[in-house]
């Protein structure tokens, strides 16, 4: 009976709005509600920014909520990509610079759905932390919110979850995924290639988002060398971590762009797995791409870790992009056409080779120019 009127006491005593009476609090485990309410408030207009004509609602909200103009489209397919940023995190975290991940972020999983002639709409975020230091919050998803501006897509929403006892104050790691549309008769791949096509190769920013481990193990690692040192081999008065912290292309728009105006057949997002191991996923069984080296020159920091590490070419070019983040296929007839496109939009681009008869591989010919 007295277990019976306590717990009658319970249920009907109302909510205190939060305001302790004793014992722990999640404030006194680690997490703070209110720095993650504030670092949400700081990014609200930023995100607001992002908003394409379709977002319904606004921050706030249990979901994020899109309009698909269904009557834009005969038979819209919906594309989907989630991804991260990987341990080029470590580098951010260590040299203190945290407004650039997030357009690696987006960059990392736009650049995957207009591969196939997707449009990208809309992503969400997550972030994991330590600690959740509002401003800090606020400068990674602020490069979010600029990666998404570059891209053309929404950002409606996303999390914000803080871990302590699991992850360092300073500790922190992003994902996303992202939703895109394409026409089914106009998906892009592997059924559109044809003997003859051209490849076209599309100038990357450096590493993108790729080999991070492997770079760091050879440079910060072997080579003990300090991020904060100005490298004379890169050719800049740059730092090393403020070169490995290039922000990643986004190509999104400009690949939209030659599908618009151009007989484009795939495109390949040179990703983890390099030229040879992306290329490949978007021929037929029985067509090969010749890809000629001698067409570019990698970056410097490309050879920096190349001549460190003392790697083999064949692990340099199936864990880095070597200079070009993106290759499309088109029309031999096309081929003038798209580079003049390209050009006029900034994205430097050169022909790198041809798809001829062969099994469904990369044949990676020559060596890369020397300056």
């Amino acid at each position: 009976m007295t277990h019976a009127t306590e717990d009658a006491k319970l249920i009907r005593e109302p909510w205190n709005g939060g305001k302790r009476r004793g014992g722990p609090s999640y404030a006194d485990a680690g997490v703070s509600i209110t720095a993650g309410e504030e670092a949400v408030e700081l990014l609200k207009s930023k995100v607001r920014k992002t908003y394409r004509p379709e977002v319904v609602g606004g921050i706030g909200g249990f979901a994020g909520l899109f309009k698909l103009d269904v009557q834009k489209y005969k038979q819209p397919l919906l594309a989907s990509s989630t991804d991260g940023v990987g341990t080029k995190l470590v580098i951010a975290q260590q040299m203190g610079i945290h407004d650039t991940v997030g357009i690696d972020l987006v960059a990392m999983i736009v650049d995957d759905l207009v591969a196939c002639g997707a449009e990208p709409l809309f992503m969400q975020d997550y972030i994991a932390c330590g600690e959740v230091v509002p401003a800090r919050i606020a400068e990674i998803a602020g490069g979010m919110a600029d990666g998404c501006r570059y891209a053309g897509c929404s950002l409606v929403g996303g999390e914000i979850a803080e871990h302590p006892g699991v992850m360092r104050a300073d500790e922190y790691d992003i994902s996303g995924t992202a939703v895109g549309v394409v026409e089914a008769d106009l998906v892009l791949g592997p059924d559109r290639v044809q003997l003859g096509d051209t490849v076209i190769a599309m100038r990357s920013s450096g590493l993108h988002s790729n080999g991070y481990s492997l770079v760091r193990h050879v440079l910060q690692g072997v080579g003990r060398m300090r991020l904060e040192s100005v490298v004379e081999e890169l050719g800049t008065q740059r730092t090393l971590g403020e070169e490995l912290l290039t922000p990643t292309r986004i190509y999104a728009k400009d690949c939209l762009e030659l599908i618009a105006e151009c007989d484009v057949r795939a495109f390949a997002h040179i990703t983890g797995g390099g030229i040879p191991g992306n290329l490949d996923r978007v021929l037929p069984h029985t067509m090969d791409a010749v890809v000629d080296r001698s067409t570019w020159r990698p970056q410097p920091i490309f050879e920096l870790v190349h001549a460190k590490g003392k790697i083999e070419l064949a692990e340099m070019e199936r864990t880095f992009n070597m200079g070009a983040g993106m290759m499309a296929v088109v029309s031999a007839a096309d081929t003038d056409r798209a580079l003049a496109l390209l050009t006029a939009r900034g994205v430097e681009s050169w022909v790198v080779g041809e798809v001829i008869e062969g099994s469904g591989v990369v044949q990676m010919l020559g060596d890369y120019t020397r300056g």
